[in-house]
């Protein structure tokens, strides 16, 4: 009962919302690999979804980077608190070595100034260059030293997924420090399958999460990192309403179960998942399979793929009352206390 009078009681608290850094797009251009990198990008958009994404993003631009609109904007939608991550265009995990440590240091630094104009309601996070494995537990320590939660991660770099071995110092260091991993895949390696009718977002994305997901289960990497706190967004993608697919392959596969003790959906109960997929059924089905308590309030503030009202998102999957609060705010408003 205290649980759930806790869950009640908790802010409303909405844990995908971006911020976009102008600092950071200043600082990368011109530099060698930025061409390259935005050609590949054009390629597995197409042109209508450039055209359509820089339209949208212009008419956002305020509510992506004033704190003042940005509150306003929560205030009509009925939350109290974002945690709020850099927009994944800010990845940039084609830049060398020396570019991607100024990228972190400059991305969690701003992160963490936009958050400061309202400290009690916006919590943040930064990034680690992911390309560049050796940096990723300083980056994640520098963005702890600002005051951020954790960093935000996308679903593989270019030659690692996030199964690579060379991560296991990140996983450890995350978990010694009880930081926040927010997977939020940029890009899908499906390339120009996807380059018409903006599917490289609607099937990409989606497709990413599943695949990193299954990576970090299948490897092993949740069983070595049991206590690692990471949240998936856009419901995990593809991966808990089909988990089912998975767990068939680990009883009957013996090369599905060589690096994973448990039956895959078992780690669903140690994953968090935001709540935005866009389907009432399809987040009845993620609570039921990864359990209410492991579902938190998304909306992809403030992006066109997003929800204007993630809280009637919510309430429209008519959950029991316990699991809508927990999911409104109560699951969140813990996992982002600091002891």
């Amino acid at each position: 009962m205290k649980t759930q009078v806790t869950a009640l009681n908790a802010p409303t608290v909405d844990v995908h919302a971006h911020v976009l850094l102008p600092e950071v797009d200043a600082l990368v251009e011109g530099r060698p690999g930025l061409a390259e990198a935005r050609a590949l990008e054009a390629r597995r958009n197409g042109p209508d979804a450039l055209a359509v994404s820089g339209t949208m993003v212009r008419e956002r631009l305020p509510r992506l980077t004033d704190p003042g609109v940005r509150l306003a904007a929560m205030d009509a939608q009925g939350v109290d608190v974002q945690l709020v991550s850099p927009s994944p265009s800010h990845y940039h995990y084609w830049a060398d070595e020396e570019t991607a440590e100024k990228v972190y240091r400059l991305a969690n630094e701003a992160s963490a100034a936009h958050c400061s104009a309202a400290p009690d309601r916006l919590r943040g996070l930064g990034l680690v260059p992911l390309q560049h494995p050796a940096l990723a537990v300083e980056a994640l320590d520098h963005a702890l030293a600002q005051g951020l939660l954790g960093v935000e991660i996308s679903s593989h770099t270019p030659g690692r997924e996030l199964s690579d071995p060379a991560y296991e110092p990140l996983w450890t260091r995350a978990e010694e420090t009880g930081a926040l991993l927010f997977l939020h895949p940029f890009g899908c390696t499906l390339d120009e399958r996807l380059d018409r009718w903006y599917l490289s977002n609607t099937v990409g994305q989606p497709t990413e999460n599943a695949v990193a997901l299954s990576h970090l289960i299948f490897s092993g990497v949740l069983d070595r990192h049991p206590a690692l706190k990471l949240i998936a967004a856009h419901g995990g993608g593809y991966l808990p309403t089909h988990i089912g697919r998975s767990d068939h392959a680990w009883s009957a596969r013996s090369d599905a179960a060589t690096d994973c003790a448990h039956r895959p959906s078992s780690y669903l109960k140690r994953l968090y998942f935001d709540s935005l997929v866009h389907d009432p059924p399809a987040l009845r089905e993620l609570v039921r399979a990864a359990g209410a308590d492991r579902v938190l309030l998304g909306s992809d503030f403030p992006f066109d793929m997003g929800t204007e009202d993630p809280v009637g998102a919510l309430r429209a999957a008519r959950l029991p009352e316990a699991d809508f609060h927990a999911v409104r705010g109560g699951n969140a408003s813990a996992l982002l206390r600091k002891d």
